[in-house]
């Protein structure tokens, strides 16, 4: 931003300096020339008068024209020519002063009807006057332009600088640093800025420390809960009919996956993310959503499957992506048709482009109506009456790890899931039918 307050700044001063000193420089050009000018001018008044002198009643010039007294006006260099009356020629012609002028400066000066003053001076001391003063405009322009050019530099760095400061400290809000900045940078509208993101800081700092309580609070009554419901199963599992005691150890089984997936989102929902975790293999954490819902697949008459690569692997976290992948999956059972399909995979956007791992989530449904589809992300939106949180929440929790869930193709419904960089490549593709 500096470079280009700077640049904006110089261009203008650089512009200015044009505009205004072309027209200073030759007004300054015309200037010496109109002083040159005057002064042969008052030199010709003064020479007029000396010539008017020597006349007499008649107006005219009896005997020979004394120039002793106008010869001191004739500038070095110059030459006067003088056309006076006397009685014996109305128009005599006497020259004074060097032969031959080159390229002179000449002023006229009419003295009645029969006289007149011609003086030529030359143009060279002129003519180095003007180039002295265009120069002389032109050094006071550059100083201008530096001077202004020095005042940008220091203007740029005072506006550029307070905002790179706005902005970091803008950036490590966003990613919870919450620490209080009490710099000021002199510049009003700046300050304001400050000023919003202290407010800001505390505001999100407090709305945090009470959603990370009611996490903490939520997560205990269900962890009560669920564990009033596993005694309950645990004594059903005394009962003497084998079909009630299966059940019971099913509904046990579940109970226990959901307290454990409980407290690992309760515990990843305090972590800023998995930028820098060790990558965890996708396939083996998506063997486990498989299991899971395996049996209700079974029970509608569908298949579920899982393949990919088991040797792909990104930085993500592993019950986020659990859980996300598992949302897709109860959309697919509740909303879709056919066999589900769970696919890994790399996927590349150009020679200059990190890898990705996709995971892929298809099925054989009618999928996603135009109507729906650009709303289906939506909190709380829902067009099958359900309660519209699903979706969100697994794209809630694929972003927070860096990520993108997005639907890749309306009909039949396919959902792609892109994480971080792989690590080892394909060796070989595994089908899982579940």
């Amino acid at each position: 931003m500096r470079r280009r307050i700077l640049l904006s700044m110089l261009a203008a001063l650089t512009l200015t300096t044009v505009v205004l000193g072309i027209p200073l420089a030759y007004t300054a050009w015309q200037w010496v020339a109109d002083i040159t000018r005057n002064d042969l001018r008052a030199r010709l008044d003064r020479m007029s008068v000396e010539i008017v002198a020597q006349e007499r009643d008649d107006g005219l010039v009896h005997g020979t024209l004394d120039l002793r007294s106008v010869r001191p006006l004739i500038p070095p260099g110059g030459r006067l020519t003088v056309i006076y009356p006397t009685p014996e020629d109305a128009a005599l012609r006497i020259d004074a002063g060097v032969s031959r002028v080159p390229d002179p400066i000449v002023e006229s000066l009419s003295m009645g009807t029969s006289g007149s003053l011609r003086l030529e001076a030359p143009s060279g001391q002129m003519h180095n006057m003007q180039r002295q003063a265009v120069g002389a405009v032109a050094l006071v322009a550059l100083a201008s332009l530096a001077a202004g050019a020095a005042v940008a530099v220091v203007t740029a760095r005072r506006v550029a600088d307070p905002l790179r400061d706005v902005a970091a400290r803008a950036a490590r809000l966003a990613k919870g640093d919450f620490r209080a900045d009490s710099r000021r940078h002199g510049i009003t509208e700046l300050d304001r800025v400050s000023d919003v993101l202290d407010s800001a800081t505390v505001e999100i700092a407090g709305r945090l420390q009470r959603e990370h309580a009611l996490v903490a609070d939520v997560s205990h009554q269900l962890r009560s809960r669920l564990t009033a419901v596993r005694l309950r199963l645990d004594e059903l599992s005394a009962h003497s009919d084998p079909a009630v005691v299966h059940e019971a150890e099913e509904a046990m089984a579940q109970v226990d996956r959901l307290t454990a997936a409980i407290d690992e989102l309760v515990r990843t929902s305090r972590d800023d993310g998995a930028a820098d975790r060790d990558p965890v293999p996708v396939v083996a954490e998506l063997r486990k959503v498989i299991s899971e819902w395996r049996l209700p697949f079974s029970e509608a008459g569908r298949m579920l499957m899982l393949s990919g690569d088991p040797l792909l692997r990104a930085p993500v976290t592993g019950s986020r992506l659990r859980e996300a992948v598992a949302v897709l999956v109860d959309n697919a059972l509740m909303h879709g048709d056919g066999d589900c399909t769970v696919s890994v995979r790399a996927v590349y956007g150009g020679p200059d482009l990190a890898p990705l791992v996709a995971v892929e989530i298809a099925d054989e449904g009618e999928g996603v109506s135009d109507e729906l589809a650009p709303h289906i992300f939506d909190r709380g939106f829902s067009g099958a009456g359900s309660t519209g949180v699903g979706l969100a929440l697994a794209r809630a929790l694929i972003e927070a790890d860096g990520g993108r869930l997005e639907l890749q193709r309306r009909r039949p419904a396919l959902f792609s899931v892109f994480l971080g960089k792989p690590g080892p490549q394909r060796s070989g593709v595994v089908n899982e039918p579940r």
